[in-house]
């Protein structure tokens, strides 16, 4: 896994977009590594955030899309959330709608989250918009706390 993150680090603000995006979507990875190396490393921070964010959200979209499709044998099958999962975080969104996309730059849940949204077809603009919120709220906090390392 070192020897990846290393790899994203060399690529600078396309390593930043290409793991942010992998850690926005139920894959399992931590952006938060790659953001803070280049970070010490020199690219600036407004850098980050903006291609950090852009591709966080972009693989949150990309959550939103397969949960819009509407299979739950995918769901199940190729992003490994389970049905009960999906049925619980539905459960619980009823009444709260698209902007609880805020709560998708939290781990592991924000991916059931995102899913949910596709799948109960919730407004995209407005889940593009409350998932870019907390996106970015997210990585300026990280960028800030690295600042003072």
């Amino acid at each position: 896994m070192d020897a990846f993150v290393e790899f994203l680090i060399q690529y600078g603000n396309w390593g930043m977009f290409i793991a942010a995006f992998i850690a926005g979507s139920v894959f399992p990875f931590s952006s938060e590594a790659v953001m803070a190396g280049l970070q010490i490393a020199g690219v600036s921070p407004l850098d980050l955030l903006i291609w950090g964010t852009t591709g966080n959200v972009a693989g949150s979209m990309f959550n939103y899309g397969i949960g819009r499709l509407g299979r739950m044998e995918w769901i199940e099958k190729y992003l490994h959330v389970k049905r009960e999962k999906v049925e619980e975080t539905q459960k619980w969104m009823e009444h709260r709608g698209a902007w609880m996309g805020v709560l998708c730059f939290l781990p592991i849940l924000g991916s059931v989250i995102a899913v949910t949204m596709g799948f109960m077809r919730a407004n995209p603009l407005i889940s593009l918009i409350s998932i870019f919120i907390g996106k970015f709220i997210r990585y300026a906090i990280l960028i800030y706390a690295v600042s003072f390392i």
